[in-house]
């Protein structure tokens, strides 16, 4: 009688494996089979907004393989080797995105970041005055950048902070009217 009470509950857990109720081996639990996934591209944007930047760029590239090679994709690309650090692959993949859609602001901005964090003050002005303009100035985040790379550009260009250069020469005036160039050598 205990064999056949212990058959029947083993018989009753084994139905609830069974491929309808949606648990079996190859179909573990949290897994509805007949749903479809995150596509790659949003699983990336969520973990570039959560600092997982090496889990989005395999996000991205993971969004590549789904949907093809586009500006977005590459824009999501190059924005997490921008993070990572990766400054040069990030130029070259955002200049890439920009060739398939000159228009693709996000490229345009982040594009704009790049050089500027390798000190090219007024090719990044270009960048974020183009993303600005396509964008109509409603991003927050790209009036700042725009701002910051204008102020850059023209301390680069005039500083009156920086130190005068000395060239060995000086003015002296001697008498009324009368001044004398005179040199260190």
């Amino acid at each position: 009688m205990r064999q056949a009470a212990m058959l029947t509950v083993c018989t009753a857990l084994l139905a609830g494996c069974t491929p309808g109720t949606g648990v079996s081996r190859n179909n573990p639990y949290g897994i509805d089979a007949n749903g479809h996934g995150v596509d790659g591209m949003t699983v990336g944007h969520r973990l570039m907004a959560a600092g997982e930047y090496e889990l989005a760029l395999k996000a991205y590239l993971r969004g590549a393989g789904e949907t093809g090679i586009n500006a977005d994709v590459l824009s999501g690309i190059g924005s997490a080797n921008l993070a990572l650090g990766r400054l040069g692959q990030a130029e070259k993949i955002l200049h890439r995105a920009l060739e398939l859609d000159p228009e693709f602001v996000p490229a345009l901005n982040n594009l704009g970041v790049v050089l500027m964090e390798q000190d090219n003050y007024g090719e990044a002005r270009v960048m974020f005055q183009k993303a600005f303009a396509l964008d109509s100035g409603e991003t927050d985040s790209i009036r700042e950048n725009l701002m910051l790379a204008i102020a850059k550009s023209e301390a680069s260009v005039y500083d009156p902070t920086q130190e005068q250069e000395t060239s060995g020469f000086r003015l002296v005036r001697q008498e009324k009217g009368k001044f004398v160039l005179l040199s260190d050598l």
